[in-house]
């Protein structure tokens, strides 16, 4: 069993690890609050190697206190198995950027050839299509990558951009950082792929959903990104037919009489 004692500074070591960003206020902030209360041991190897907990190591160094708690593993644990520790604990916290998020996974897929996607989602306790976006960026270009890096794009605007070709990302980019929202985005993204892809049509689309909520919409030969639009405007309309006050039958005639009008 792991063993908890307290440790002079001076015994940690550190290595690299999944946080690449430290930022010196905070870092300031929480040393401050360690010398009032510990209540995260920082877990090390035998050694005094730093699996997690750098950041605290790093905030009682600079406010100079001289001890931590340490939670020390009762057997040297692998690169691999520290990098698990390390992208979990820091996950759970939502402490590392969208970039240290994506390079932690891809670092895990490196060091464990044999892992699939969700062999990563298990070890870090995340669902299968949290670990596909995670991973998206590695299907984009490198200046979606660097634009990651500089946190001016997140993750989910990679998902969106890892769908299409290297041009159309292009494209896709220049619209972000013109300050497109993520809906439009996700719009955007959507139109880009329809072009290379034949359209299936219909005239009428059922949507029976798990709550025992069908919806039926219905037009002149509607395609998918249609009724996601339909969809969209629709809850649009229901919402601010609630904040005025309307009942679901007062809505479909006002929704109906603007249509005619139309």
């Amino acid at each position: 069993m792991p063993q908890l004692a307290m440790k002079s500074l001076s015994w940690f070591q550190t290595n690299p690890q999944v946080r690449k960003k430290f930022d010196e206020a905070e870092l300031r902030q929480l040393g401050e609050s360690l010398r009032d209360q510990q209540i995260n041991p920082i877990l090390c190897q035998p050694d005094g190697t730093v699996i997690a907990g750098e950041r605290r190591y790093r905030a009682a160094m600079l406010v100079g206190m001289t001890h931590l708690e340490a939670k020390i593993a009762d057997e040297q644990l692998t690169y691999s198995q520290c990098q698990v520790w390390q992208m979990t604990e820091n996950l759970l916290r939502q402490d590392l950027t969208g970039y240290e998020k994506w390079l932690g996974c891809v670092e895990l897929m490196r060091l464990n050839p044999a892992w699939q996607q969700k062999d990563v989602a298990e070890h870090l306790h995340l669902s299968d299509s949290m670990v596909v976006r995670l991973l998206s960026p590695s299907k984009c270009s490198q200046e979606w990558q660097m634009a990651l890096k500089n946190e001016v794009v997140g993750i989910s605007d990679c998902y969106a951009a890892s769908k299409l070709s290297r041009a159309d990302q292009a494209a896709l980019l220049a619209l972000k950082l013109s300050g497109a929202s993520r809906d439009e985005i996700e719009s955007a993204g959507r139109k880009a792929r329809a072009k290379n892809e034949p359209v299936v049509r219909a005239c009428k689309i059922r949507c029976q959903l798990p709550s025992g909520i069908t919806i039926v919409a219905s037009g002149e030969e509607m395609s998918l990104d249609d009724l996601i639009q339909a969809c969209s405007d629709a809850s649009k309309e229901a919402r601010k037919a609630r904040d005025q006050g309307l009942d679901a039958r007062t809505f479909q005639a006002v929704l109906r009489d603007k249509a005619k009008a139309g």
